[in-house]
């Protein structure tokens, strides 16, 4: 990964430097300085590269090493600080220490990369500078060198024309020379001299001999100085004055016709020119002027001169030989700025530097021979030239044109190293104070932890001895009011004391309601998973609440699709819980008439067609749609309930092999209650919230039954929602993932009725109703019983299917009508009874066809009224349930014997129980009170103790009892104790029977008396510690007589 930082790192450099390459940056670098700067900018990619995983590798280990660290840290046990009651100690001073140490660290590393982004800036700054000075040298060496070169060969060239002019002229008699040869010889070979600008020839003449050379030439030797500097910029000889008299002349006789103006000008005339002469002729070489203006053009420039000596002249001639063998001078003139100028032509770099060109004879006065004015632009570099004259001193100076930009690629690179630096140290800081923040949190979490779980074992004891406290006299309250009702009392006594016992059950259900919501909220709330009825389910919630609805004149009613296993496997409790919160508050908030509609499908019914749906489900589904008949179950207008699970994330299960046994059901409670307001629907499921303050004034409650039902369908598998309007009602669905379960795996406690479920199988029936939804309802009632349901919305119609019935003999007899008491209409139930009594063979008169009204409410005179006018056999109330239809069934069937219902348990629990010895230990003597009467009327020889020391002794086996109710908290030894204790002792006189020490005095191979928990904590951990130290079940108290009864008898019907 460093590998892969570095080269992008190098990429994105490389690109920037083309980039600014692309852009015209670099355009003051020649081709070798741009290669010298793309090699610098990959040094420098490199180093940034190398920088950065050099940070990261520091992170890294650091981060490993306080890991490490951290992990080595020993943290405080919250067992040993709660048994100690003691807070968690701080951290270590050596921690702190370390980890000053490390901002220290931290800090002195931080330092020693901004001095290295600082030696990184100085270091490639430098080397910029060094590149920079070496492009400027190898430049600038360059045009010295060519200018000195092609200097050298001018003035080989001018030598040699010296040479020929001393032969051809001076050698030859006569002379093979004249002005003309001369000037197309210097023309043809101006080639050879490309920096001269032109070439002349002056003779060496006397005084004496210069009235005849003039007389020979026909013209007067000029002076070459004058004093009007426009002569010289326009110059011409005719103007120019003859030259004063000395002891010799030096006039031009031929040149170049680039020069031909300076024909008859004296050279000795010009004092650089003569003292060029003179040190040439002396020295035998070609001699320089100093720098001046040269004739007619103005430009600056040198004459380079040359001794024309006689033929004769030996080779080591001395300078006096040489004066008096010199018979001329040869001259070339050197314009500087064109001489230059064709140079640097040459180069394509001509444009990046400033040339000039010095005389630096006199060191202190230094002329400039070529160039502009000096702007100083950085750099420096200066080349000596060499024009062959070692006594005049020339230099050429070079500076860039432009001075050198900012040091973009060190600030950059700088830049980047501090920003890094920067970056990664803000980064191992925040790291390091996070370690530190996290650390104390930790301890404080360590610390909070340890007072959460005091507090939650305190919570958990305090709800322990809260439920047993009130539990306890709870029992013994509702218990003696139970024993005061089996009493013979006068009506205003039984109607107090019946109060009083609905009043302790009320205050029962609250305490029941706030133990659970505290279990879930710690945890301890655990599922059955057993088989149950739910259609049995449903008809005790309905039972609960009939009077309720019947007070309200509310229509409840319940359905259950046939897709719908008969039984199913979970937690019944829980479920009837859900169920009875959602109903409860529905009877609650519904005022007067309207209806309570609970209905039960898979899930997966939802997503079928309309032409296979379950008909009460599509029909519920249409119902609330605006029409002029509410297909309702009571005309009231409803929610759409398909709102109420639209948010779901999945209704049907799963298809998979490990789902195949389960399902899951969709549950409906719908409503046309005063419904929810709309600003109170996001608080619903919150615990202890109602919807308005006044709510719990008006309609009581704590305001926690949804909040438990919602945790209670999660724990479920399912998903809880709603639909509500106000003024309309609401309706909540949710869904819970069970189990298929066998059709015998329910125990017969179950069935009640199935001696009357097949009395009635086979039957006819025929429900006149109006609301086709309703009709359903009594259709999935009746079917429960085996009885084939047909339905009629109107008396029209169902005299038609009578007649049609009874006159082509159907095999299933019509036995029953039943008639809503929406449509009751008098005249229509006479025709109907006629019609069925016509119909009715007179020797089977007894046979005949029952007529039933359905009501949800009636008075007294009403059902007295239509007793009397025996136009109805029997009159329902609703709702319907299995245990009502079976009654009412058995009463209208057995020709007007009422069945005698005694309050006491049937026969087969009283057979269970009677005779049996029971053994039953609490401390309390109400509640052994309670029990003992409760079993007793059973038929139970019942034996009190107060003690589990005295259970200990009673349960000493070989004893006579047949089981044991246990409480658990008692003084000296608790019930776990004590039945650790019977249990050690059955295990010894077990082992005693098993090797023959002891014979068996009854048929009993193995001795294992069934002891169950008696006790008001209904904490879920004290189940399971029951249940490990050896007991058999557990009652939660206040028990009821039937519980009391379900447990005992469980283990006599197993043995």
């Amino acid at each position: 990964m460093l590998l892969f930082m570095t080269v992008t790192w190098d990429t994105v450099l490389v690109s920037w430097v083309l980039e600014m390459e692309s852009l015209g940056w670099s355009r003051a670098f020649s081709d070798h300085a741009e290669e010298a700067c793309i090699s610098s900018c990959f040094w420098l990619s490199k180093t940034c590269g190398w920088v950065l995983a050099g940070l990261i590798i520091i992170c890294s280990r650091f981060s490993c090493f306080r890991l490490r660290k951290w992990n080595k840290q020993e943290l405080p046990q919250p067992q040993q600080l709660f048994i100690q009651h003691k807070l968690p100690l701080p951290a270590p001073s050596s921690a702190a220490n370390a980890r000053a140490g490390q901002k220290r660290l931290l800090n002195f590393c931080a330092l020693g990369f901004m001095l290295f982004a600082a030696w990184l800036f100085n270091s490639i700054y430098q080397d910029t500078v060094f590149k920079r000075k070496e492009t400027l040298s190898n430049m600038c060496e360059e045009r010295a060198r060519m200018l000195q070169d092609q200097f050298n060969v001018s003035l080989n060239h001018v030598h040699a024309l010296a040479i020929l002019v001393s032969t051809f002229h001076h050698g030859k008699v006569p002379s093979a020379m004249d002005q003309k040869t001369f000037g197309d010889y210097t023309e043809r070979t101006s080639f050879e001299r490309p920096l001269t600008s032109g070439v002349a020839y002056a003779l060496k003449v006397t005084h004496s001999e210069r009235e005849q050379f003039e007389k020979q030439h026909g013209w007067t030797i000029k002076n070459m100085e004058h004093g009007d500097q426009t002569l010289v910029q326009d110059f011409d000889p005719a103007k120019m004055d003859p030259a004063p008299r000395r002891d010799e002349y030096a006039p031009v006789i031929f040149c170049q016709r680039t020069v031909a103006h300076i024909v008859s000008i004296d050279m000795m005339s010009g004092k650089e020119d003569r003292d060029n002469i003179l040190r040439a002729r002396a020295t035998g070489k070609g001699v320089l002027t100093s720098p001046f203006k040269l004739l007619k053009s103005n430009h600056l420039g040198v004459v380079l001169t040359f001794a024309v000596y006689d033929i004769g002249l030996p080779p080591d001639a001395t300078p006096e030989q040489r004066k008096a063998a010199t018979v001329g001078y040869l001259g070339a003139s050197y314009d500087l700025r064109s001489l230059v100028d064709k140079i640097l032509q040459q180069l394509a770099s001509k444009e990046t530097i400033v040339v000039n060109v010095y005389d630096t004879t006199n060191v202190s006065a230094p002329i400039n021979m070529y160039g502009t004015d000096v702007v100083d632009t950085g750099h420096l570099h200066v080349c000596i030239l060499d024009f062959g004259d070692p006594l005049r001193k020339h230099e050429m100076h070079c500076r860039f044109k432009h001075k050198p930009s900012y040091p973009w690629m060190a600030i950059m690179a700088s830049s980047i190293t501090v920003t890094i630096t920067l970056l990664v140290y803000y980064i191992l800081l925040s790291a390091i104070n996070r370690i530190i923040r996290v650390e104390e949190d930790c301890q404080k979490m360590t610390v909070l932890k340890v007072r959460a779980e005091a507090a939650d074992i305190a919570k958990s004891q305090f709800l322990a001895t809260v439920s047993h406290e009130i539990r306890t006299p709870m029992n013994g309250v509702l218990g003696m009011l139970q024993m005061l009702m089996d009493t013979d009392l006068d009506a205003d006594q039984l109607d107090y004391a019946q109060t009083a016992h609905a009043s302790g059950k009320d205050l029962i259900s609250i305490i029941n309601e706030v133990l659970d919501q505290a279990k879930i909220e710690s945890g301890r709330l655990e599922l059955e998973s057993v088989p149950f009825d739910l259609r049995a389910i449903l008809d005790n919630i309905v039972s609960l609440f009939s009077g309720k609805s019947r007070e309200k004149e509310i229509e409840l009613a319940v359905y259950v699709s046939k897709d719908v296993p008969e039984i199913v496997v979970g937690d019944p409790g829980r479920f009837r819980q859900i169920i009875t919160n959602l109903v409860g508050n529905s009877v609650k908030f519904t005022n007067e008439k309207g209806h309570i509609f609970v209905s039960v499908h898979l899930a997966e019914e939802v997503g079928a067609s309309p032409d296979i749906m379950d008909e009460v489900l599509r029909q519920g589904l249409m119902g609330s749609n605006e029409g002029l008949e509410r297909n309702t179950l009571s005309g009231f207008p409803i929610v759409d309930r398909s709102k109420s699970w639209s948010n779901f994330k999945q209704l049907g299960t799963k298809d998979t092999a490990e789902m195949t046994k389960m399902i899951k059901l969709l549950v409906t409670v719908e409503d046309t209650g005063e419904g929810i307001p709309q600003d109170a629907q996001s608080r619903i499921f919150t615990p202890f919230m109602q919807a308005d303050s006044s709510t719990s004034r008006h309609y009581g409650g704590t305001g926690i039954g949804l909040s438990i039902s919602k945790c209670l369908v999660d724990l479920m598998g399912g998903e809880i929602g709603f639909v509500s309007k106000r003024g309309v009602g609401s309706t909540f669905s949710f869904t819970a993932l069970l189990m298929r379960g066998e059709p015998g795996s329910l125990d017969s406690k179950w069935r009640g009725h199935e001696s009357s479920i097949l009395e009635l199988k086979g039957l006819g029936a025929l429900v006149i109703d109006q609301r086709s939804i309703r009709a359903e309802v009594t259709r999935y009632h009746l079917q429960r019983l085996g009885i084939c349901v047909d339905t009629a919305s109107n008396f029209q119609s169902a005299c038609s299917f009578i007649s049609s019935k009874l006159n082509t003999n159907a095999p299933t007899p019509l036995a029953m009508a039943f008639i809503d008491k929406e449509v009751w209409e008098k005249e229509p139930v006479v025709e109907i009874r006629r019609l069925l009594r016509d119909a009715t063979p007179i020797f089977n008169r007894d046979r005949f066809p029952k007529i039933f009204l359905l009501a949800t409410s009636i008075s007294s005179p009403e059902r007295s009224e239509l007793k009397s006018s025996h136009l109805v056999d029997h009159i329902l109330s609703k709702p319907l349930r299995l245990s009502v239809l079976t009654g009412c069934f058995h009463e209208a069937f057995s020709n007007g014997r009422k069945r005698q219902l005694n309050r006491a348990k049937p026969s087969s629990l009283g057979s269970l129980l009677n005779g049996k010895q029971i053994l039953v230990v609490d401390d309390n003597a109400v509640n052994r009170k309670v029990a003992e009467g409760a079993l007793k009327k059973y038929g139970a020889i019942v034996t009190c103790v107060d003690s589990g020391k005295a259970a200990v002794k009673k349960l000493n086996p070989p004893h006579g009892f047949d089981a044991c109710f246990m409480d658990l908290q008692m003084p000296e030894m608790d019930g776990f104790e004590a039945t650790r204790q019977i249990r050690l002792n059955e295990s010894k006189f077990n082992d005693k029977l098993d090797s023959g020490e002891v014979s068996p005095e009854t048929q009993i191979i193995s001795w294992h008396t069934p002891i169950l928990a008696m006790t008001a904590d209904v904490i879920q951990a004290t189940n399971e510690e029951c249940i490990k130290c050896g007991m058999d079940g557990y009652v939660a108290k206040p028990f009821e007589e039937e519980q009391l009864y379900s447990a005992v008898a469980g283990f006599f019907v197993s043995r």
